[in-house]
């Protein structure tokens, strides 16, 4: 019996896992990222990162130190400035949301605020801060650039959730032939792998 030599049999092993990882990813949060000095800061917008104007909208910091260590906000002197973009350095800001300890995904005690976008369009969040007493971490000045959509008007508001809906209901399940062909590609795919490794 003709058996494979263990490092083409690995090699095989490893495509396989790699098309198969290549195969399962999901999409990923559009979280915001943004580092100053030894700190950065995540930024999510509630709901699924996707603001609309006149409506409100939680956001949330997840501060961290370099090396992971979270930083909440009873340990810092935060503050959050929104301006309408293009803006000049010298205007003043737009919105200034105090913020509040929110507790967030893994996250406790974490900066947080609720904005109300006045129109759709470009803004910049503008997070600054400085360590409280006891904190030992350097001043930042983290910049978050947010794109806001239309806010939902009551006649439209229906008609929205129903596209919302039929929207989530197609994300959910893959049409049969979007799962097929990847699959039959992988299938030829480690065959062909097979049979070469066979023959040499």
């Amino acid at each position: 019996m003709n058996y494979l030599p263990v490092k083409k049999k690995l090699n095989v092993l490893l495509l396989f896992c790699l098309a198969i990882a290549i195969t399962t990813i999901h999409p990923v949060l559009a979280h915001k990222v943004q580092v100053a000095a030894d700190v950065g800061a995540t930024l999510h917008l509630e709901p699924n990162d996707n603001p609309r104007a006149g409506e409100s909208t939680q956001a949330w910091f997840a501060l961290t130190r370099k090396g992971g260590q979270t930083i909440p906000l009873a340990q810092c002197n935060c503050q959050l400035a929104v301006y309408a973009e293009p803006h000049t350095p010298s205007e003043p800001a737009l919105l200034e949301p105090s913020l509040q300890p929110v507790a967030a995904e893994r996250f406790q005690g974490i900066p947080g605020a609720e904005i109300t976008f006045p129109k759709p369009g470009i803004y910049q969040l503008q997070l600054s801060g400085k360590p409280a007493k006891g904190a030992s971490f350097k001043p930042f000045n983290l910049k978050f650039e947010v794109t806001v959509a239309a806010g939902n008007t009551q006649d439209s508001q229906s008609v929205q959730n129903v596209n919302s809906n039929v929207a989530q209901e197609n994300t959910k399940t893959l049409p049969v032939w979007a799962i097929a062909i990847p699959g039959l590609a992988l299938i030829g795919i480690f065959f062909v792998v097979l049979q070469k490794t066979r023959r040499s």
